[in-house]
């Protein structure tokens, strides 16, 4: 019996230890996975970033556009070069293609909500890049704590729409439109009830500066290229104007304020901004010469937004004016200076005995001469964008503008003497680069004036089909005629082609596929 019991208790305790020893062997259970938390605190699509605070969202688009007789942007051709000159060799179309991603982060703090925020696009645009090319572009970039924003946003002269117009073209002119974005050290506070008001530090430079013309250089030196002609390296880079801007560099930051109202019904807004223009030595590799003051442009706007108007849920009302003296790139703002580089020309079919007709002018902030102060510009403009939709699915928008910019009598006193030969850059047959010779009376005043439609259809969420057409008209003011130096300036046409001055209708137009996420 001690035997069996010795026997039975030695293979129990035997069997306890193995059965021990297995389990040390197995796994320690893992712990529970950390799952992804909505955020509910800024609105849809935002999510807490585990083990954080913060809330995080990420989206972004894939836009495919073609425009019809316009650059990659659906802008007029009216920038200078073989498209405006009607040649031949001219782009029938433009393809781009355009991925966006953004990133929005919000932390909670007792200063309030700290934000940062990214913007970026991935282009390819046929004819720019090579076959596998493209580039990245910036447009916002900020921190946003305590009211205060730091970085590349959204110009606080523009209104709370600049970035939800309704068409596909960003080369259309409607005031301000500075959606790529400016660098600014900005404040806003907020009285409730959606009333707040801002006020910012801006570099402007190169985006505003619309450029200076000295129109008594001579030489070596050109102070305007004329109709047609070379001009800088593309929208965006140092200089960003004609070949002759007298204005380089950045002297001080532009000051912009707003007011602004958000309600249910829509918003409102008012804006101001002062931006100071200078020009160089009269001469200017000898500081002797003297130099013009420098001397401060301005510009206000006024801009509205009507929603759910009772044509029908859904639909809405913009509408923006704006006047700049001194500060023009305020009314022709936007990204439609990529190839015109402050100068508007177009070429037409002309009267007997002209080989065409041409519009031309400049965007410019002001001009002087040997001895003269600064003689700043006068721009104006009004913009219009209405939305209606027919059904949820369908929608169309018709929108407008009118601009304007002129020089007062002694401004266009200079511009003359230098386009008609008597100085300047078109006088022919000197060292400078020229592009021809003018005989003109009348006014460098120049406007613009454009109306377009889009129709868009959605047939399931986030993916959108549109069409657009746009007719713009380019009215000049001089009377007579220009001539060309060169062969090839303008494109297509011999040396000594005459053209009358006079003004010209563009049109052109684009489809667009874009799928948001």
């Amino acid at each position: 019996m001690t035997t069996a019991k010795s026997i039975l208790f030695g293979t129990t305790a035997a069997f306890v230890a193995l059965t021990g020893a297995q389990a040390a062997d197995l796994p320690v259970k893992a712990k529970a996975v950390e799952y992804v938390k909505i955020c509910s605190l800024y609105g849809a699509g935002f999510y807490y970033i585990p083990g954080t605070d913060t809330c995080l969202r990420i989206g972004g688009a894939l836009r495919v556009d073609t425009a019809f007789n316009g650059g990659s942007y659906d802008a007029p051709y009216w920038g200078g070069g073989a498209n405006s000159a009607n040649a031949y060799n001219r782009g029938y179309f433009a393809t781009r293609s355009r991925l966006n991603l953004f990133m929005d982060t919000r932390t909670a703090t007792e200063y309030g909500v700290l934000r940062t925020y990214a913007n970026m696009q991935f282009d390819f645009l046929q004819g720019r890049e090579n076959i596998a090319g493209g580039f990245v572009e910036n447009d916002l970039l900020f921190i946003q704590f305590a009211g205060f924003t730091f970085g590349k946003a959204v110009s606080q002269f523009d209104p709370q729409w600049a970035l939800s117009k309704p068409t596909i073209t960003s080369g259309f002119f409607y005031g301000s439109n500075n959606a790529t974005g400016i660098p600014q050290l900005a404040y806003t506070a907020s009285f409730g009830n959606g009333v707040s008001a801002s006020i910012s530090l801006e570099d402007a430079y190169p985006y505003r500066a619309a450029g200076v013309v000295n129109t008594s250089l001579a030489g070596a030196t050109t102070a305007l290229v004329g109709p047609f002609g070379s001009t800088t390296s593309a929208y965006g880079t140092t200089g960003n104007t004609f070949q002759g801007n007298a204005q380089l560099g950045d002297h001080v930051p532009d000051i912009v304020g707003n007011v602004r109202v958000d309600q249910a019904w829509g918003s409102f807004h008012v804006a101001a901004a002062a931006h100071e223009v200078h020009g160089t030595y009269y001469t200017p590799s000898d500081s002797s010469s003297g130099k013009p003051d420098a001397t401060w442009g301005f510009a206000v706007s006024g801009a509205f937004e009507l929603k759910n108007l009772p044509t029908g849920t859904g639909d809405s009302l913009k509408v923006e004016a704006s006047f700049a003296n001194g500060a023009a790139k305020y009314v022709f703002g936007g990204t439609n200076d990529t190839t015109g580089a402050g100068r508007l020309v177009k070429i037409g079919s002309g009267a007997p005995g002209f080989a065409g007709s041409m519009a031309f002018g400049y965007i410019l902030d002001g001009v002087y001469g040997a001895g003269t102060g600064i003689q700043k510009s006068n721009a104006w403009e009004v913009s219009g964008f209405y939305e209606h939709y027919w059904t949820p699915a369908w929608r169309t928008s018709v929108f407008a503008n009118y601009s304007r910019i002129s020089y007062g009598s002694t401004g266009d006193a200079l511009l003359l003497a230098m386009a008609n030969g008597t100085s300047g850059a078109f006088t022919t047959g000197t060292t400078h680069s020229s592009t021809g010779a003018g005989l003109a009376t009348g006014s460098f005043a120049i406007s613009t004036a454009q109306v377009g439609t889009r129709t868009a259809w959605t047939p399931v969420q986030n993916l959108t089909l549109s069409a657009e057409f746009v007719y713009s008209r380019l009215n000049q003011n001089l009377n007579g005629t220009f001539t060309s130096a060169a062969a090839g300036t303008p494109p297509g046409y011999a040396a000594g082609s005459t053209f009358q001055l006079k003004s010209q209708n563009l049109y052109n137009g684009a489809v667009q596929i874009l799928r948001s996420f």
